[in-house]
């Protein structure tokens, strides 16, 4: 990797770093109760943002090993298959069990950009909200190895 894709990278695992950190008081709070409309309008935004993230990591990866990026109608969904090493190299950027976790992230970051706020349910995000930093510690940590192994 050139160090021009690994700055990227870096710089990109950052952004969603300085996420996690200044959402971790509107997380812990919805660990604690559950959260009113305003609140749950923004645990849905954190959580949009972190799975842009990743997107965003995703791109990289495959512009770094030199793969097409998709731009049919379910790019987001060819996206998400080839960081699982559905690539022409094989490549995984994101170890395969993590896939069904971060697949739910996925479905909701689609739900969230068509749909309004006061459509969302609580009981469907509750499950992304209180395991999304133990999931962005896991990715992050492929993002890194990733990183540091090419």
């Amino acid at each position: 990797m050139d160090n021009n894709a690994k700055e990227k990278m870096e710089y990109e695992i950052s952004r969603i770093e300085k996420l996690m950190g200044d959402a971790k008081p509107l997380l812990d709070l919805c660990k604690h109760k559950k959260p009113d409309f305003i609140e749950i309008t923004a645990a849905a935004q954190v959580l949009h943002s972190f799975y842009n993230g990743v997107e965003n990591i995703s791109v990289l990866f495959l512009k770094n090993i030199h793969e097409k990026i998709p731009q049919d109608m379910g790019w987001h969904k060819t996206l998400f298959e080839s960081i699982f090493g559905e690539n022409s190299k094989n490549i995984v950027l994101i170890r395969r069990d993590l896939k069904p976790q971060l697949q739910k992230y996925m479905y909701f970051r689609h739900f969230i950009r068509h749909s309004y706020s006061s459509e969302l349910n609580w009981d469907e995000m509750e499950t992304l909200v209180q395991n999304l930093e133990e999931t962005w510690g896991k990715i992050k940590s492929d993002f890194e190895l990733f990183i540091e192994s090419s």
